[in-house]
């Protein structure tokens, strides 16, 4: 197979033609590089040929900055070298507004996604999809690849009745697409029907994993500095829903977690009796620095994942849901929101998609094992015969 080719670096070809000499905005992050460590506005100036004019920021800002939950990022300005201004998608408003979108020909988007529903990237995408299909403004996409690969789903399917900004349409948690694929899905399913084009990534085996590709990881958000966390994002993501330590304010967030109240080695037994494939859970202690629990010792387990390609996250998380419930009762709980803009409904609904992760724990029935219906894990094919 050919060396792979994201979207950023095919500009110098034809596909982008259209776009030489054109006056455009860019929605991008310090992770849009190309295999040389260029920000995808040096390249799109210089090879491209484009004029960039603004620069629209995701959550976490242009500089991977901020943290998440509504750690909301100023407008501001960056030189180019010329200065142009750097309008904020997660500030007052998640929408471009019809004056930041004045005098450009095009709209670019370069971001690299991490391949799960509740990463906010694609929904931002949506929100410009829906400005710029108002005012008939083309839409170019840079693809990159899905870190996690397309061979995989897991999670079950949003329910429409919880949508958020961390979920706006009926997919799986990790729904293995890229973020010019399910850009285009959404596109139709949603019925914005904005002009928009993708460059798509050439050399690209759609079942390669990120170390497949060997490329260097650069962080797309302050708590994905490893790919290593990615793999286990898709369920562990949902520990922000309730009052276990994510690992958040460690060196590790997301492979880490816990709480103060945990006794790690029980913990540990519980669930490495379980089997998991792919996994294995290590007692830990530690200190976040910061978010819950910080400046207190904390008792968990890390996420060891040994088997990349037959760990599943979202089901793992499920069984340390219910390990946790099973020896801390009286000490497990739900956060309230708000959450990500959602105002009434609980945190963890939103994040797994439904009422049913929560109402099956707060079931006398539940025991260590979530049900099938709940850890949703099919092939790709499958949710795609689905969703047809």
């Amino acid at each position: 197979m050919s060396e792979l080719r994201i979207g950023l670096e095919r500009v110098q070809e034809s596909c982008f033609d259209p776009m030489r000499g054109a006056q455009i905005g860019l929605v991008m992050n310090q992770a849009s590089v190309d295999r040389s460590f260029r920000y995808s506005y040096d390249v799109l100036a210089a090879e491209g040929g484009a004029k960039i004019r603004a620069i629209f920021s995701p959550q976490h800002g242009l500089w991977g900055e901020e943290q998440a939950n509504m750690i909301e990022t100023p407008h501001g300005h960056t030189r180019l070298p010329i200065e142009v201004p750097v309008f904020s998608l997660y500030s007052e408003t998640r929408r471009p507004a019809p004056k930041m979108l004045e005098g450009l020909d095009a709209l670019v988007i370069d971001l690299q996604d991490v391949g799960t529903r509740i990463y906010t990237y694609i929904w931002t995408i949506t929100h410009c999809l829906e400005e710029c299909a108002a005012r008939r403004l083309p839409v170019v996409l840079l693809d990159r690849p899905n870190p996690l690969g397309g061979g995989v789903v897991e999670g079950p399917v949003l329910d429409p009745a919880f949508q958020s900004f961390v979920g706006r349409a009926p997919i799986p948690m990790r729904h293995g697409l890229t973020l010019g694929e399910l850009s285009s899905r959404l596109n139709r399913s949603m019925g914005i029907h904005a002009d928009l084009t993708v460059i798509e990534c050439t050399g690209l085996d759609k079942n390669s994993l990120w170390p497949d590709l060997k490329r260097d990881w650069i962080m797309t958000s302050p708590n994905m500095q490893r790919w290593e966390t990615v793999v286990v994002y898709p369920g562990q993501v949902l520990l922000e829903g309730a009052n276990l330590s994510e690992g958040r304010g460690t060196t590790l967030p997301f492979e880490f977690c816990g709480a103060p109240w945990i006794d790690p080695f029980r913990l540990a037994d519980v669930l490495n009796e379980q089997q998991l494939p792919g996994v294995s859970f290590r007692p830990v202690k530690f200190r976040p620095t910061f978010d819950k629990w910080a400046g207190q010792s904390c008792g968990g387990v890390a996420f060891q994942v040994t088997d990349v390609h037959a760990f599943r996250s979202y089901s793992a998380t499920l069984h340390l849901f219910a390990a946790v419930k099973s020896l801390y009762p009286r000490d497990f709980d739900w956060l309230p929101p708000p959450y990500e803009y959602e105002r009434i409904k609980p945190p963890i609904d939103i994040l797994s998609g439904s009422s049913a992760l929560r109402e099956w724990l707060a079931s006398e029935s539940a025991g260590l094992v979530p049900p099938m219906e709940l850890i949703g894990d099919r092939s790709a094919q499958a949710w795609a015969r689905e969703s047809e």
